[in-house]
């Protein structure tokens, strides 16, 4: 029996995505905030002014309100060498004090990389993980996986209901890009895939590169998740039945497929050009699946309105369009219709089932 690995330090797999903030927009944010806080300071220091001495003067104006707030931020220090001038205080308000500042950033900046980030990472993952539920896991961002994120992506799946999950930082950097949440970690480890929240996953798509890595992926998500639906790529015929006893739902073997595309097209030029179509989201028509509606039930396949039905299956069996069966559905069908490719399209195509 395969052992489950012992989960480690929550900081070595980090769940993430593109910020929405740019890097730049950040920095602004920050020193709007240090502006702002400055200027808090300085208006209460102003209108509390009566509380404040000047011992060189007696008078507090408003330069010296500005002077004391940026010492009393960025020192403890006061009364052995003090300005005596405005030209000394104001050099030392704005010039000395932003050196000071600098420093000050460097140490925490160091601080932030070995500590505070770690912690922000962590948090950052959590906040993720808690929203994570009827996502698509993407294992392995290859050709194929990238491909499948890509035609995911043009069929209206939102990115940020997307994990790709890849060793590769650069692989992943275009995953991220995209909008989708990443995870530069091995899918074949437990704790990766709870990581990712397998268990509340709505599917899962996996294109490990190798066959046996796509495999032990597959057999890794399938104990952690026993009804999840899983699609996997094998690229050897032999591999097709042992991907089946790992517990994928769907087995894709894109060699198979080309075949399938280079018979057709000897039978006619158009018939591959059909059978792409089909597959793609960009094209004029797509295959789509679905339940049975409630008030579809006893109708025909053919009296559908969303599309062209041409295969129902019930109690896991399927039946064409030209059976028996199909000419009454009922409560439980899944249906595989024929729809328009473009969602505007299909949903121009409905409005005018529903006017007919």
């Amino acid at each position: 029996m395969r052992q489950r690995q012992p989960p480690r330090g929550p900081d070595q797999i980090l769940l993430r995505r593109k910020p929405s903030v740019t890097g730049w927009a950040s920095v602004a944010w920050r020193v709007a905030a240090v502006f702002g806080l400055l200027a808090f300071a300085i208006a209460v220091h102003w209108f509390e002014r009566d509380g404040l001495h000047d011992e060189l003067d007696g008078h507090v104006s408003f330069l010296d309100v500005i002077y004391f707030t940026m010492i009393s931020i960025t020192t403890t220090g006061y009364g052995d060498i003090v300005p005596i001038n405005d030209r000394t205080r104001m050099f030392d308000a704005l010039v000395v004090t932003p050196i000071r500042v600098v420093f000050v950033l460097i140490f925490i900046g160091t601080a932030y990389t070995f500590v505070i980030r770690r912690s922000w990472d962590r948090w950052i993952m959590a906040r993720l993980q808690r929203k994570l539920e009827g996502h698509i896991i993407v294992a392995g961002y290859g050709t194929s996986g990238s491909d499948a994120v890509d035609e995911l992506i043009a069929r209206g799946t939102d990115p940020r209901e997307i994990v790709v999950i890849d060793p590769n930082p650069a692989a992943l950097a275009r995953a991220e890009s995209l909008g989708c949440m990443v995870l530069e970690a091995d899918a074949t480890r437990d704790r990766t895939l709870e990581a990712a929240k397998v268990e509340s996953a709505k599917a899962m798509i996996i294109s490990g590169g190798r066959d046996d890595t796509s495999i032990l992926i597959c057999l890794t998500a399938r104990h952690l998740a026993p009804n999840l639906h899983i699609s996997i790529a094998v690229r050897a015929e032999d591999n097709e039945i042992p991907a089946k006893q790992a517990g994928a739902t769907t087995v894709i073997n894109p060699v198979s497929f080309a075949g399938l595309l280079l018979a057709g097209s000897a039978g006619g030029p158009k018939i591959s050009d059909y059978l792409a179509d089909l597959a793609s989201a960009h094209g004029r028509v797509r295959l789509a699946e679905r339940d049975v509606r409630a008030d579809e039930c006893g109708k025909s396949l053919t009296e559908i309105a969303t599309g062209l039905g041409v295969r129902v299956y019930r109690d896991g069996r399927p039946y064409g369009f030209w059976e028996e069966e199909v000419t009454s559905l009922c409560t439980g069908d899944r249906i595989v219709e024929i729809v328009p490719g473009g969602p505007h399209e299909f949903r121009d195509a409905r409005k005018a089932a529903k006017r007919d």
